[in-house]
């Protein structure tokens, strides 16, 4: 009898080279998000996270090596940042039509599934930075996404909000089947909504299970400066007791975890950290 064998990524990139005015930005990146898993890029600023979902997207080119797509694969953007004209008069419901025309309807399901029924008929300009974000992920979500991409989707979110959109991304993830790939520097928050964390810094330092990433020298190295409170904050709320039920499956971090088998690319790039 024959192993099945594995699913076929959703997107990859095979040794993927980016330049930007001229500097290599993005060196040897090799990394593959498959069906229905939740893949976090994780990074300091200007480590090249935004540059690789454009790379990914195709809307940078590649200076070397290559990024594939399923045939036919339907993917959702979420982007970093959006802005609207605070005098334009456009309704959340108006905003989902735009550039694809929905119907009533669509948007109304689309943006309950998302919990922000309510916002239907309120303007743009005048909504949380919450519900935005939400509105947002409804707007990606009426492709009826297998893969959904999102740049940095909670930035400027209070801790409660950006736990509350991780745990609607989970819950988005499980109703849909979706796969999900982000960017995020939310160390404390991000790592137990993730299957895989990939650690970037002009290359992938380390990638693997939360736990292990979170254990891995070269994850250290990035994040153990001048970040001691989100890691600290991580590591109280996560590193305790797990003989009772938290009401969900994923693994947390713990130091006394094996690092080494973290996949790391530390050792092909003495520049890394």
């Amino acid at each position: 009898m024959t192993a099945a064998l594995p699913p076929q990524p959703l997107i990859a990139a095979n040794h993927l080279c980016v330049k930007l005015g001229g500097v290599e930005v993005l060196h040897d990146i090799s990394m593959s998000v498959h069906p229905g898993e939740i893949v976090t890029i994780l990074g300091p600023n200007g480590s090249g996270k935004s540059t690789l979902l454009k790379a990914l997207l195709g809307l940078v080119p590649a200076e070397h090596g290559a990024v594939s797509h399923a045939e036919g694969l339907r993917i959702g953007y979420v982007p970093q940042k959006l802005m609207i004209d605070r005098t334009m008069p456009l309704t959340a419901r108006r905003f989902l039509s735009l550039p694809n025309r929905c119907s009533r309807a669509e948007g109304e399901a689309a943006l309950a599934r998302v919990g922000v029924a309510e916002v239907a008929d309120r303007p743009m300009s005048g909504l949380s930075g919450g519900q935005f974000q939400r509105v947002l992920l409804a707007r990606a979500l009426l492709s009826r996404p297998q893969l959904l991409i999102m740049d940095e989707p909670t930035q400027g979110l209070d801790q409660p909000g950006e736990a509350a959109f991780y745990r609607l991304i989970e819950e988005v993830r499980t109703q849909t089947g979706a796969a999900v790939l982000m960017v995020s520097h939310d160390l404390h928050v991000v790592m137990s909504a993730s299957d895989r964390v990939i650690c970037l810094n002009g290359h992938i330092c380390c990638e693997g299970t939360p736990r292990v990433v979170s254990s891995a020298p070269e994850y250290r190295a990035l994040f153990g400066v001048g970040t001691q409170g989100a890691l600290a904050l991580y590591q109280h709320v996560h590193d305790h007791d797990h003989d009772h039920d938290h009401g969900h499956g994923h693994d947390h971090a713990h130091p006394h975890h094996h690092p080494a088998s973290a996949h790391s690319h530390a050792k092909d790039h003495p520049h890394a950290g």
